[in-house]
């Protein structure tokens, strides 16, 4: 007879009842069937196969796509006691590690998927008792995600020789096309499907044309003290912005692949063990960080699609806890993506067209970000949410489709070759050599724009480029677009979103972590200390031995007992036997 699901819940882990959809999908592997969860980031999905890993007979195998998410993952289970191991190609101890999954001695193993798909490794689970498979970041089995790992395809093999063991694939991101699609790669029924949605109330989106990154990055960090992640399109703007950045009193580390291997591994890892360091970034890192305290995460630039920037953003705040996500664009971005959709393979030309559209969509937008975010991936939302640039100062929205027929008009009658600030000198009268000698001041658009309308020029530019009613040419002109017929003929609106004057002193609000956390509080301070010490000693980051809400809790609760911390959210059995004292001596000093 199995133990009840909530009393190891709140023996392991220190939580009194699930989150959201957990309990549907812990219940549905306890009875042996096959899942897949869609979950957001900070959801809880790890615990939807520890806790089952815990209880059922045999071990868990999870298939990770990153050695250093497993090892932050193997940390937490272990100090949550749970008997955890890795097998990747840096550990030294594969084959004690294999002695105890043979001998039934672990209750999880983290795999890669390269090695999960190896018969040797198939070998070995025939020898084992195998209770559950667990897939994490399951959109990389699927082309239509949008992260797609070829390996993640050989996974269904292995699994179909252990018919008999269920499998729970895990996602935060995939829309109904690519969940279509991993239903059927790791082959899970369609009513083993869950949902959770989509939603981060806690992040507060911001999304600002790119001015002078530098400065908007700053007062960004200025704003959040916690740790941050910037994520720059190229190496070289990684570079370029650590170093900049470097100079505010932060430690600002760049990462990206270029770099050598051990100085993304130290400087991965000191992010993981810093409270508030910021990492400069390509994408190429993220995925691998389990790391709930992040605090900001920050675009320099546009993403690759909306299911990247909503995963990307969502590594801000995976503890629950107020955090922002900054996105600075430029009709540079746009003019890019564009140029590459031309090298892109025609089959998927027209699925990658539509993504950029969505970016578009979301960028231009003066309604709810989180809407357009969430109605992408199927949701209903309300029209606002109340934790958005848009919904905390509302835009106002300028009707400027006469302005954009102007400047279409400038553009083709300047012959579809140069660039917008000589377009922009034309509309506005601007004498020069240049103009006289092409005899473009002799136009009918010459001096046609005036006064106030001259400040719409450039946000006009910007918003055609986005709608792809101008494109660049190789020379970074600007020609006509496809969608530029529409908007001449007026048959298409232009509408330009003015965003609100900036306040000098912000608000502390929802998306502020330093208006939750008690910093000046003698006693939140010394259990803040306690922990590093603690994490040091251990060799593992602070938020592995509790997180800010819980110290937070201690802080205001002031529990005179180990039985009274014992009743704490997020303090279970194990934390409370190897911290409880610590923590408790701490409380009765102050």
């Amino acid at each position: 007879m199995l133990a009840d699901p909530l009393d190891v819940l709140h023996a392991t882990f220190g939580f009194s009842a699930f989150r959201g959809v957990q309990d549907r999908v812990v219940s549905r592997v306890l009875d042996g069937q096959s899942t897949l969860a869609v979950m957001p980031t900070g959801a809880g999905k790890s615990l939807t196969y520890q806790l089952p890993a815990v209880m059922l007979d045999g071990t868990c195998v999870v298939v990770s796509p990153l050695i250093a998410l497993m090892h932050d993952q193997l940390r937490a289970a272990q100090a949550n006691g749970i008997r955890a191991a890795t097998l990747t190609s840096v550990d030294t101890d594969r084959a004690e590690t294999v002695r105890r999954m043979r001998a039934g001695e672990l209750d999880l193993l983290y795999v890669a998927p390269e090695r999960a798909s190896q018969g040797h490794f198939r070998d070995l689970l025939e020898q084992c008792r195998i209770a559950l498979f667990a897939i994490d970041e399951a959109h990389c089995v699927s082309e239509w995600g949008h992260d797609f790992r070829p390996d993640y395809r050989l996974l269904r093999p292995m699994m179909d020789a252990f018919a008999q063991v269920p499998r729970l694939a895990l996602t935060a991101t995939a829309d109904a096309h690519t969940r279509a699609d991993i239903l059927d790669q790791l082959g899970i029924p369609a009513e083993g499907l869950i949902v959770a949605g989509f939603d981060r109330p806690n992040i507060r989106y911001t999304i600002t044309p790119r001015d002078n990154p530098l400065r908007q990055i700053e007062r960004l960090m200025a704003e959040q003290p916690g740790p941050g992640i910037v994520y720059a399109p190229t190496r070289a703007g990684v570079e370029r912005l650590a170093e900049k950045l470097s100079g505010n009193g932060r430690q600002v580390l760049p990462y990206h692949a270029g770099l050598p291997p051990d100085v993304r591994a130290a400087n991965q890892a000191a992010f993981v063990a810093s409270e508030d360091m910021v990492m400069v970034a390509t994408v190429a890192f993220g995925m691998g960080i389990d790391k709930p305290d992040v605090r900001f995460v920050a675009h320099a630039g546009l993403p690759k699609s909306i299911e990247s920037y909503y995963q990307e953003t969502g590594r801000a705040g995976r503890d629950g806890d107020p955090s922002v996500a900054l996105l600075l664009w430029g009709a540079d971005d746009f003019a890019r993506a564009r140029q590459r959709l031309s090298e892109v393979d025609e089959t998927r030309r027209t699925g990658e067209r539509a993504r950029l559209s969505a970016l578009g969509a979301l960028v231009e937008t003066a309604g709810c970000r989180r809407a357009v975010l969430l109605r992408h991936f199927g949701e209903r939302p309300p029209e606002s949410c109340g934790n958005c640039d848009n919904c905390l100062s509302p835009p106002k929205a300028v009707d400027a489709s006469v302005t954009a027929q102007k400047y279409l008009s400038a553009v083709f009658r300047t012959g579809e070759m140069f660039g917008a600030g000589y377009v922009e000198g034309v509309l506005t009268g601007q004498h020069s050599d240049r103009t006289r000698s092409n005899g473009h001041d002799a136009l009918s658009v010459f001096g046609i724009v005036e006064g106030d309308e001259a400040a719409l020029l450039k946000p006009v530019g910007r918003a055609l480029l986005v709608r792809d009613a101008l494109r660049t040419t190789e020379h970074g002109g600007l020609m006509l677009g496809p969608e530029a017929r529409g908007i001449l003929k007026g048959d298409a609106d232009l509408s330009l979103i003015v965003p609100p004057k900036r306040e000098r002193a912000r608000r502390k609000g929802k998306g502020s972590s330093s208006a939750l956390n008690p910093v000046g509080d003698p006693l939140f301070d010394a259990l803040r200390a306690l922990r590093r010490d603690l994490a040091q000693e251990a060799g593992v980051p602070p938020y592995v031995i509790f997180h800010d809400s819980v110290l937070r809790e201690i802080a205001a609760t002031r529990p005179a007992s180990l039985a009274e911390m014992g009743q704490m959210s997020g303090i279970g059995a194990k934390k409370l036997e190897a911290y409880g004292a610590a923590f408790l001596s701490v409380v009765r000093q102050h």
